[in-house]
C-alpha cells in the first residue's frame, strides 16, 4: 500500500501502525527502511519473520535525535558525541553499549546497539510523529528480502513484499547504499561498514585514526560477507579483464549483462550494458536501481567493471564485493 510521504494524514497513519506493534517502510536518504517500534520485541520479530533475516542478525535503530538515542544507548563517550555532532543527522550509524533491558531483539541480544539519526524529511517526520505516540526508535533494516538488493524506490519495496505493507513514498533515495557504520562500544572507534561519510572525513571529526575492528567486534547489519545480491550471478572483474572477456565472448548466446565505466561493448554485441557514473556520489545513487533494473531482464550473469581505487569508492565498492560473494 503506497502511502503519499508528504501527505501529514499518511504519516500520522504510519505513525499509528507503528505504535501498535505492525510494519512500516519508509525512505531515507540511504535506502528505504523496513521499521517495527524498537521497544517491542514482537515487532521487531514481524520484521526477522518477513524478510527471512538470522534473529542473530542486528538492526540499527533510528532515532529523531540524541535525546531519543538516550533512551537506547544509556550514555554516549566522547567518540559517539564528536560523531554525533558532527554527522547526525545523516548516513553514519554508531554502534554504542546498549541501555539494559531495552530492544534486545533489535540489538539480536548483544550489549551493544546501532543508532542512526536520519536526514530524510519523511524519515524525520514518521519519527516525530511516532514519538508523540511513545515510540522513541524505529528499527529498520532495508526493506528487502535479506542478502538481497537494498530498494531505493518505493516501488522496490512492493516488488518485494506486495501491495499489502504500508509504504510511505518519499521518491528515489538520495545516498542510493546504506549508511558508514563507526563501532563506538569499545575502547578505540572502529569503521565496520563504509558509506558515502568516507574514512578521512569520519577521522577528521574523531581527530583520532579509526582503529581496525578486531575479532571480538560487535555483529553489524549488512557486514555479513554475501549480501546486496541480485538473483543473476554477479561478476566483479578488473578493467583489462572485462575488456578481453568481452572481445572473446562474441556473438555468445549468454543471458549476460554489463555495468561498467570505462569498457564498451564490442561492435554489433547484443548484450545489455548500463553505463557506471564517473562519480561516486552518482554511481552509489544508482547502484542497486541498475543492479534490480538488470536483474529484472531475467539474466545469468552480470559483469561488473571494478570501481576506482579511492576512499571516495569504498562505499560502492564494499556493495559490490558482497554481492559478488553471493554467487
Amino acid at each position: 500500500m503506497l502511502l503519499p510521504g508528504q501527505d501529514d494524514a499518511a504519516i500520522e497513519q504510519a505513525a499509528e501502525t507503528l505504535a501498535a506493534g505492525e510494519l512500516v517502510a519508509f525512505p531515507t536518504e540511504t535506502v528505504y527502511g523496513l521499521g517495527a517500534r524498537a521497544d517491542d520485541d514482537a515487532a521487531v520479530g514481524r520484521i526477522f519473520a518477513l524478510k527471512g533475516r538470522p534473529a542473530d542478525h542486528p538492526l540499527i535503530v533510528h532515532v529523531l535525535d540524541r535525546a531519543d538515542a538516550l533512551v537506547f544507548a544509556g550514555a554516549l563517550n566522547a567518540a559517539a558525541e564528536r560523531l554525533i555532532a558532527a554527522f547526525w543527522p545523516g548516513p553514519l550509524t554508531l554502534i554504542v553499549p546498549r541501555a539494559p533491558g531495552v530492544a534486545s531483539a533489535a540489538a539480536a541480544g548483544q550489549a551493544s546497539i546501532g543508532l542512526r539519526c536520519p536526514a530524510h524529511p519523511v524519515a524525520r517526520a514518521l519519527l516525530g510523529a511516532a514519538r508523540r505516540r511513545g515510540v522513541r526508535g524505529v528499527a529498520a533494516p532495508s526493506a528487502n528480502r535479506f542478502g538481497r538488493i537494498s530498494p531505493t524506490r518505493a516501488q522496490h519495496v512492493v516488488d518485494e513484499f506486495g501491495a499489502a505493507l504500508p509504504v510511505l513514498d518519499g521518491g528515489d533515495c538520495e545516498v542510493g547504499i546504506e549508511s558508514s557504520i563507526v563501532d563506538c562500544s569499545g575502547r578505540a572507534p572502529a569503521l565496520l561498514r563504509p558509506g558515502q561519510i568516507e574514512r578521512g572525513r569520519i577521522e577528521a571529526a574523531l581527530g583520532a585514526p579509526l582503529a581496525r575492528p578486531g575479532a571480538d567486534a560487535p555483529r553489524a547489519s549488512g557486514t555479513l560477507e554475501a549480501h546486496y545480491a541480485p538473483r543473476a550471478r554477479l561478476r566483479l572483474m578488473p578493467t583489462e579483464m572485462l575488456n578481453t572477456a568481452l572481445q572473446m565472448l562474441g556473438d555468445s548466446a549468454l543471458k549476460l549483462a554489463v555495468y561498467s565505466r570505462t569498457v564498451p561493448l564490442p561492435p554489433g554485441s547484443r548484450l545489455a550494458r548500463r553505463a557506471m557514473p564517473d562519480a561516486p556520489e552518482r554511481a552509489a545513487h544508482e547502484l542497486f536501481a541498475v543492479l534490480r533494473e538488470l536483474d529484472a531482464l531475467g539474466l545469468d550473469l552480470i559483469w561488473v567493471e571494478e570501481p576506482p581505487a579511492g576512499a571516495a569508492w569504498d562505499g560502492v565498492r564494499d556493495r559490490l564485493v558482497r554481492a559478488a560473494a553471493a554467487a
